[in-house]
């Protein structure tokens, strides 16, 4: 019998004995595998002077013995994976060839083999936030913006939900075919529309501007200004009361060698030719057009406030100068009365649409007023630009706007 655990478990190869040369055919290419059931662990492994040597050079055939045992360990292994098992340990105190077999709580080792939760990491962008703080006080003044602009947010989750049913109707496959015609067929001289009131007449030229990536003209944006104006005089309950300046208002006013100029608009805005004064509007809109790029200001007679939307998010501060003086004048001149503009203050957007690309800027002119002269918050974004600009030629044909 082999004693020496040692040496019954060591998988390096040995030179064999004379007596296993008896059994070539174990050694040949075409070798054939015995397979063995393993025998059950004897009770006395319990014991720690147990001699698994002695015990598995007994148990094994003799073609077995040079794995040292080893599959029938593999065995006890995959025996052991339920809820009691084996160890095998060594000890200082067992005599060299001796096994030790402990047994052992499967949950205890379970619960030894799982890792301890991981400690849950801050992003990355909030411990970078921390450390740069330190050095930058700022960040805590926009760490404190973006607190009251998520509380604006809830507050408009929680605001009952508009209406926006008529904003958004699809066109029927007439007046698809009706646009389509308007914008790409033959014949460009061709005055398809005559608005008589402003006497502005629209070829179909000028309509191609409404073309998917187009730049809006001066014609196309005028003539829509005056469908909206015309809409809110025939349903005053359901719009505001606007006046709406046309593309060269602005350029009026802002032009002279001072760069403003009242006497060249002052005749613009008679109540004889309006028929009420700016004073009584709510709002008035007037298109700025910043050389390839529409913005717009809005003068809120109401409630005392200015805005300046630009699809880009530019900024101007000269344009609200000149507005407000333009205000003051024109209020002493058509009333006779002194307001102070120094008092009106800018209004704050919750929200404002931003177009995506290099050529939409007048359609989101157009919409920023269409929408606030419903009283209504800019609901609509940069895919909606392709239905807008259909309905603007179907609206304009039809010298109507819904």
């Amino acid at each position: 019998m082999i004693s020496d655990a040692g040496l019954l478990f060591n998988r390096r190869k040995r030179r064999l004995p004379a007596s296993d040369l008896l059994y070539p055919h174990f050694r040949s290419p075409k070798r054939k595998h015995f397979f063995f059931e393993s025998p059950p662990i004897p009770p006395e492994a319990r014991s720690l002077a147990f001699d698994m040597g002695n015990f598995l050079s007994s148990s094994l055939p003799d073609c077995m013995r040079r794995d040292s045992g080893l599959e029938v360990f593999r065995g006890w292994v995959r025996a052991s994976q339920d809820a009691r098992g084996l160890t095998v340990a060594t000890s200082d105190d067992v005599e060299l060839g001796q096994v030790v077999i402990r047994r052992f709580d499967p949950t205890k080792v379970a619960r030894q083999a799982v890792p301890p939760p991981r400690e849950k990491m801050k992003p990355f962008y909030k411990e970078a936030l921390e450390k740069t703080g330190l050095h930058d006080k700022r960040l805590g003044e926009i760490e404190v913006e973006v607190t009251l602009q998520k509380e604006v947010l809830e507050e408009l989750r929680k605001a009952p939900k508009e209406d926006l049913s008529q904003l958004f109707i699809p066109l029927t496959a007439e007046e698809e075919n009706e646009v389509h015609d308007c914008l790409y067929g033959y014949g460009s001289s061709e005055v398809l529309v005559l608005h008589e009131s402003s006497n502005i007449e629209v070829s179909r030229e000028k309509f191609r501007c409404l073309r998917p990536h187009g730049w809006l003209n001066d014609e196309v944006i005028n003539l829509y200004l005056e469908l909206l104006k015309e809409r809110g005089i025939r349903e005053p309950k359901r719009f505001l009361k606007c006046h709406f300046f046309n593309t060269f208002f602005y350029k009026k006013l802002a032009g002279g060698k001072n760069g403003y100029d009242y006497k060249s608009v002052k005749r613009w805005t008679t109540c004889r030719k309006l028929g009420y004064e700016l004073i009584d509007c709510d709002k008035i809109f007037v298109p700025v057009h910043q050389s390839v790029h529409w913005c717009l200001a809005i003068i809120n007679m109401k409630e005392k406030t200015f805005q300046y939307l630009d699809s880009l998010c530019g900024k101007d501060s000269r344009v609200r100068r000149v507005l407000d003086k333009y205000i003051a004048d024109e209020v002493k001149d058509k009333s006779n009365k002194e307001i102070d503009i120094s008092s009106w203050k800018e209004a704050s957007l919750d929200y404002v649409p931003l177009q995506q690309n290099g050529w939409d800027c007048g359609m989101f002119m157009l919409k920023y007023i269409d929408f606030y002269s419903r009283g209504l918050s800019l609901s609509f974004g940069q895919e909606h630009m392709e239905y807008f600009r259909m309905r603007t030629v179907k609206e304009i044909l039809r010298l109507r706007a819904d």
